[in-house]
């Protein structure tokens, strides 16, 4: 049932057994128990990707149940085993250099038989490897908005405009004239990032000769302390940096909208794992860190 309800979801036979730690074989020996034991078939395996049949779809709540009841029996049963198999977290680079980390050795503490791995990118790319069956949860920017995706609202993370001081000493205001001949530095589009920048600059009325894009908050923050141009950083690692006389906060009319952050997941996902990861999450989240790397 448990290989029945990874193929029904995943993108193709071969994500699905490597969920199962099967062959594709393996997996595809399974299903065909399966339909005959039921009688039915339950796989159109006719055109280029195999998708449910009729019956497919009957089963396949069904499935979910009873996978859930089956692991509501497994913690009846050992307790204080805690969660076991694979855990893939996706996750921003905001949360990534924050909190991230205390996140994951929590989980890693109360479920030492899990194995964790986490990948680190922008929103669209950890939305779509979600659908796809590559992630269990992740961390994103917004509300899900896929059909197949739930979200839960952590925080929100603050912004704030900041130069290197020889800089800043020339920006009073930002403003038209004084960012006409700036470089700005920026995260790419389809992070969080873009709806933020986006705002500020249709309310200010403002564009930046030039602009420098950068994947990575890190490197954002670094080339802002090379004099390379300005930007805007998350509260807590600007702030890091201020203590440290490294950067000076820009003064602007229009302030920098706040990004909510959610725990994204796959909505029909019947594993423990999913409402314990959700769980921890809300205890580890918070923005306002100062950063691991400065």
């Amino acid at each position: 049932m448990e290989a029945f309800y990874w193929a029904a979801i995943s993108p193709s036979f071969a994500m699905a057994a490597e969920r199962v730690n099967l062959t594709v074989s393996s997996l595809s020996k399974r299903l065909a128990e399966l339909e005959v034991s039921l009688g039915q078939t339950l796989f159109d395996r006719s055109g280029h990707k195999a998708s449910l049949t009729e019956a497919g779809e009957r089963l396949l709540p069904q499935a979910i149940a009873l996978l859930q009841q089956a692991q509501a029996l497994k913690e009846i049963v050992s307790a204080n085993a805690g969660l076991q198999g694979r855990c893939r977290i996706g996750s921003g680079e905001l949360a990534s250099i924050t909190w991230l980390p205390a996140w994951v050795h929590q989980v890693q503490t109360q479920h030492p038989a899990l194995s964790i791995s986490v990948l680190t990118d922008i929103g669209q790319v950890l939305t779509e490897r979600l659908e796809k069956g590559e992630l269990d949860v992740a961390v994103i920017a917004g509300h899900a908005r896929r059909s197949g995706l739930a979200s839960i609202p952590l925080r929100s993370s603050s912004f704030v405009w900041c130069a290197r001081p020889d800089i800043a000493r020339h920006l009073p205001v930002l403003e038209l004239a004084s960012l006409e001949k700036q470089m700005l530095i920026t995260l790419p589009r389809g992070s969080g990032a873009t709806h933020i920048l986006d705002g500020w600059l249709e309310r200010a009325g403002v564009k930046f000769a030039q602009t420098v894009v950068c994947n990575q908050w890190g490197v954002v923050a670094g080339l802002i302390l090379e004099g390379a141009g300005i930007g805007f950083l998350p509260q807590g690692l600007a702030n890091g940096l201020v203590h440290q006389q490294k950067i000076v906060l820009l003064k602007s009319r229009h302030a920098l909208q706040k990004l909510d952050y959610c725990l994204h997941y796959r909505y029909d996902d019947p594993r423990p794992l999913i409402p314990a990861l959700v769980k921890s999450c809300l205890q580890a989240v918070n923005f306002e860190a100062s950063g691991v790397f400065f």
